[in-house]
């Protein structure tokens, strides 16, 4: 597979920012709304928002389901700060009612860096990415409280995890969407090719 096709979950959050990283990253990027579109995907990413919303609106389009199993039968797929909730497997304190797609072994704490007026930007060094660190863009982010065996830790910011990677799907608490520095899209761009 030369350009994958990668969807970006468009129910909630920065999905404009997202299709144009992962263009900028060698990939054809589209929405994803209902089951049919996801179908046709490579891959998809679940940008940020907010996590309860998501899982709402999720269900609503009858997204649900069919996520679930094709993350369970391995399609890559990379969460950003909302996206990191909805990948865990646990979420501490959910919200009444709310649920997530599962897919990387670990327990997360929802706003855990603080409210919205505490949003910060933060150099991250991401294991597996060349150049130097990141820059994060912390929004009402979450953080990795625990993980399994499976789930590889490879950043995290003042003694917090903040990104993790669990065979094809990869987390990140911060946007790195919304900086202009495409290499994490990059690199989920290389982990689509390497499982298609």
């Amino acid at each position: 597979m030369t350009t994958p096709l990668i969807g970006v979950l468009a129910l909630q959050g920065d999905v404009r920012e997202h299709l144009i990283a992962l263009a900028a990253a060698d990939a054809v990027a589209r929405p994803v709304r209902r089951p049919e579109e996801l179908a046709e995907v490579d891959g998809l990413v679940v940008p940020g928002g907010e996590s309860t919303t998501i899982s709402k609106l999720a269900g609503l389009f009858g997204l649900m389901e069919p996520l679930r199993e094709r993350i369970a039968a391995g399609m890559p797929v990379y969460g950003t700060c909302a996206g990191l909730i909805m990948l865990a497997d646990k979420i501490l304190d959910p919200r009444s009612g709310q649920e997530t797609l599962g897919g990387i072994d670990m327990i997360v704490r929802r706003n855990a860096f603080g409210r919205q007026n505490e949003s910060f930007e933060a150099a991250v060094e991401v294991a597996g990415i060349d150049g130097g660190p990141v820059e994060g863009v912390f929004i009402r982010a979450p953080w990795v409280e625990s993980f399994g065996a499976q789930a590889e830790v490879i950043a995290e910011h003042d003694g917090h995890i903040v990104a993790v990677r669990q065979g094809n799907a990869l987390a990140t608490s911060f946007h790195p969407e919304l900086t202009g520095d495409h290499r994490v899209h990059a690199l989920f761009v290389e982990m689509v090719r390497a499982a298609a």
